[in-house]
């Protein structure tokens, strides 16, 4: 009995060293590191250089570029989100279900693509739709400007308006009626009930989702990196991508880069914990134990035309976009009249089967996705293992580390990376492919840490009890019983890494080397170039990819459901 606890006490120390290992040398040290050079110059604490860097003209700008535009783009995406929550939850909306998975689309899809496809469209001179009201219609400029704070806080509203719909649809759905039936019976219209307590009763999902826009939206590297740097517009990840590639990596500018960097950590960790505290308010208000359909608002009259304005909406968030995509990718030359003899398909073959740039630009994505989701994948079920099922000291600070990634934005994990691996402290995978994958790793082992978890919360302890009454060792036990169960949670956890590393950009941009092009960096190095068809080929392989994958997933998912 004593040789098999001690033999337990051994499995289960050393499953928490590796765990600590793992976190510590991907998570700890890099985000350690970006304090470490913010805040200390010359083996002194220096608070004042940190001041005076902020004070900077171009730093101070950035930061207020920040703050304007995540304000912009919080406030339109809310009212956006909430709407059409509304609109398909608590009214009789035609085809409402089609409507909801329509307006998901947006969530899964790389903004930075759509930005790209939108400065095709409204770019002042070359934009087809300026270039037909100017040409066509004979207007004096422009109808719009995307290389704009307008330009930019629209694009990013179309993709993350979902953060608020999501969170506003399943409060809504789950909302106890019965304060609105009271109202109803005491003579309230609909419209009345909606405003006056519908929406207060949700405000608490609103405001979380919004907090998650402005969240993402402070982070955003794409957007703002295709619509404003050309009219010197930068925020916080923009800024620190021109400190760190224009100045060859000069003390000044990593210097700059750390302090933006911790800026961005402490306005994520506020926003975050506003958001705990939004949600820990509001949970109760809606949330009944007796489940009933509420009434829903008639529209009447109002029928077609919202559902008209439903399906324009997707039609300019998510059709004319990637048909743009697609068809300035088939053309000859940029500008050129989307006719027949002005189309081919010859960028789409010389991006996939000539061009050397972009097929390792494919070949990197695909391997760096791979990889790093199997060693997350894996890396995740033994850390969320100790922390589900073990009873040691210490594992809440597992988790802690395993989530830290997930709340800070990509340019900060990547910034850490380059600081704690290029050479300083004896390691230097700087301009290779290792260090992509050591910050995907950390970037994405949230993902595998929630679903491990979730599926090692349902394997019984008493089974690896009887498996240990029958004298299996803890390493049997795993293998012969805890894999094969939480198999389901490591398969999608091995998707919910895979997908968004093939289209990741922000963490990429910051790390790739001449050969290290990931496909998100080689379409937007390729735009920066003036390669516009090229870009856009490349970016519709990308969709292409992108809707394949997640239509597995469903398949996958649904299959195992089934089953």
């Amino acid at each position: 009995m004593s040789s098999r606890s001690d033999s337990r006490f051994g499995t289960s120390q050393l499953l928490f060293g590796l765990s600590v290992a793992i976190l510590v040398i991907v998570v700890a040290v890099p985000m350690l590191l970006i304090f470490f050079n913010a805040f200390w110059v010359d083996g002194h604490f220096n608070v004042l250089d940190v001041v005076k860097i902020l004070r900077q003209p171009e730093t101070y700008k950035a930061l207020g570029n920040s703050l304007v535009l995540s304000v912009g783009v919080t406030f339109t995406g809310t009212i956006v989100g909430t709407f059409f929550a509304w609109l398909v939850t608590r009214t009789d909306l035609p085809f409402k279900k089609t409507m909801k998975l329509l307006f998901l689309v947006p969530f899964m899809l790389p903004a930075f693509i759509g930005a790209l496809a939108w400065k095709m469209l409204l770019s002042p001179r070359a934009g087809y739709i300026n270039r037909f009201f100017i040409d066509v219609l004979g207007f004096d400029g422009p109808l719009f400007n995307i290389y704009s704070y307008a330009g930019i806080i629209l694009v990013e509203t179309m993709y993350l308006f979902p953060f608020v719909f999501i969170q506003v649809s399943g409060a809504l759905e789950r909302m106890d009626p019965t304060l609105e039936e009271s109202a109803r019976i005491s003579g309230a219209d609909l419209l009345t009930i909606t405003r006056k307590i519908t929406i207060p009763l949700v405000m608490p999902s609103i405001l979380s989702g919004a907090l998650l826009i402005m969240l993402y939206s402070m982070a955003h590297f794409g957007t703002v990196a295709v619509l404003g740097i050309e009219t010197g517009i930068y925020n916080i990840p923009t800024l620190i991508y021109e400190k760190i590639h224009q100045s060859a990596g000069s003390f000044d500018s990593i210097r700059t880069a750390t302090v933006l960097a911790t800026v961005l950590v402490i306005t994520a960790a506020l926003i975050l914990w506003l958001q705990n505290r939004i949600l820990d308010k509001g949970r109760y208000q809606i949330i009944a134990g007796k489940s009933f359909r509420p009434t829903e608002l008639k529209l009447r009259g109002l029928r077609v035309p919202l559902l008209m304005l439903c399906l324009v909406y997707i039609g300019f968030t998510i059709v004319l976009p990637t048909v743009t995509i697609f068809m300035v990718g088939g053309l000859k030359t940029y500008g050129l009249p989307f006719t027949i003899e002005n189309l081919t398909l010859t960028n789409y073959r010389y991006i996939l089967f000539e061009w050397d740039l972009t097929r390792d630009a494919i070949w990197n994505s695909i391997s760096l996705g791979l990889t790093s989701a199997l060693i997350t994948m894996f890396a995740g079920v033994i850390i969320a293992y100790v922390i589900v099922k073990m009873k040691v000291r210490g594992k809440g600070l597992l988790e802690f580390l395993g989530m830290l990634p997930f709340s800070v934005p990509g340019s900060v994990i990547a910034l850490g990376v380059i600081l704690a691996w290029s050479g300083k402290y004896g390691i230097n995978l700087y301009n290779t492919v290792w260090i992509i994958l050591v910050a995907y790793i950390a970037r994405y082992m949230a993902f595998s840490l929630k679903a491990n978890s979730a599926a090692l919360e349902q394997v019984h302890d008493s089974l690896v009890e009887a498996a240990r009454a029958s004298g299996a060792t803890m390493w049997q036990a795993l293998k012969g019983i805890v894999i094969p169960l939480v198999r389901p949670g490591m398969v999608a956890a091995f998707f919910l890494i895979f997908l968004p590393a093939l289209r990741e950009l922000t963490v990429s941009v910051l790390l790739y080397g001449p050969t290290t092009r990931t496909i998100g960096v080689a379409i937007y190095t390729l735009n920066e170039d003036g390669e516009t068809v090229y870009s856009a080929a490349l970016a519709g392989i990308a969709l292409i990819i992108i809707v394949l994958g997640e239509v597995l997933i469903k398949r996958l998912v649904t299959g195992k459901n089934s089953a």
